[in-house]
């Protein structure tokens, strides 16, 4: 499964998920079909999770403290006050 996600970008992954989660809203699929998009949905919305992480990890690392890089934990409760 990850072999196949790793040729898309975040971006394609996030944009196929929202084309399924519209297709099953819709209601007009089989029952076979509702569960082939929803299993591929579940696939891709761990693959963007994942990614995500991968990031938030990333930004952790490169935060500069003291004109040096130190890990400082992702806080996004900083963006509830503003």
């Amino acid at each position: 499964m990850w072999r196949v996600m790793k040729k898309k970008s975040f971006e394609e992954a996030l944009a196929r998920l929202e084309q399924i989660t519209r297709e099953l809203e819709e209601g007009d699929l089989p029952l076979e079909d509702s569960l082939k998009y929803f299993d591929e949905g579940i696939k891709l919305a761990e693959y963007c999770n994942a990614k995500l992480s991968d990031a938030q990890r990333k930004v952790e690392i490169l935060i500069k403290k003291d004109d040096s890089l130190e890990p400082v934990a992702f806080d996004n409760d900083d963006t509830e006050d503003e």
